[in-house]
């Protein structure tokens, strides 16, 4: 079982799309393809990054309209960057189109988020057992500082500060399993995910903080399998509990090989 960690008050997440972060915790970019040039980031790049955060955030509800010049409005730009990343974030499945009625925020359907699990728990347990020879211990110290911050915004309700401190945490990891290609591909799983639903399961808090001190106790051991084993659970509890909260009953393990 996963050591004991504090006790937190609010809800909790499992990680955060790439969008605006708490500036006392930097994050630790991923290469992706939402990077554009070594110049940086093009406006349509800012825009869906910035729509990307205000989803994960609720600020903008599932099923809401999207209006573009209301967008073009807020960034101070034409409509063309806001077309463009209104294009990028339907081909990630954040926004639909629909005909003659322009685009909204997608609803977070059960199956999809069941296939980004899925996905997920193929590629992050992997990067994870790579990364245990990888970290150094400056590395394994700002984990753990990390794994502290989340517990404290989650007591203080500071969900902004929570979602950076969470992402910093698991790409602290991916960004060092040697492969930034693997690394960029996690990224844009964490994209399509519903971070705005996840963070309404208040009782997953308390599990959440465990499963980090466990997969901080194996990285400190450099024990790759025991960290890839700690990733795992942690995603099956966390698509288990999310299951859940979606259909209004327990849903089965997609990670058993025998469930359809």
């Amino acid at each position: 079982m996963p050591p004991q960690s504090r006790r937190t008050k609010t809800a909790t997440t499992d990680g955060v799309v790439p969008g605006r972060v708490a500036k006392s915790v930097p994050r630790t970019p991923a290469k992706t393809a939402a990077k554009s040039t070594a110049k940086g980031p093009t406006k349509r790049d800012r825009i869906a990054t910035e729509l990307r955060r205000m989803i994960s955030e609720g600020e903008l509800p599932r099923g809401s309209r999207i209006q573009q010049d209301v967008l073009a409005s807020m960034f101070d730009t034409s409509i063309t960057p806001v077309r463009e990343a209104l294009r990028l974030l339907e081909a990630e499945g954040v926004l639909v189109g629909e005909p003659h009625k322009g685009v909204r925020v997608a609803d977070a359907d059960y199956e999809q988020v069941k296939t980004v699990y899925l996905l997920r728990m193929l590629v992050e347990p992997y990067a994870m057992q790579r990364a245990a020879r990888r970290l150094s211990p400056l590395d394994i110290d700002l984990a753990e500082r990390l794994v502290t911050d989340m517990e404290q915004a989650a007591e203080e309700g500071d969900r902004a500060r929570l979602n950076a401190s969470n992402y910093q945490f698991h790409f602290l990891f991916y960004a060092k399993c040697g492969n930034d290609g693997l690394a960029a591909e996690i990224d844009q799983l964490w994209q399509k995910f519903p971070w705005d639903v996840l963070q309404v399961l208040h009782d997953r808090a308390d599990e959440t903080s465990n499963e980090h001190r466990s997969m901080l106790a194996a990285a400190r051991l450099g024990d790759g399998d025991a960290l890839a084993k700690a990733t795992r659970w942690h995603l099956s509890r966390s698509f288990l509990a999310l299951g859940r909260h979606l259909t209004g009953r327990p849903v089965a393990d997609p990670f058993d090989v025998d469930n359809d």
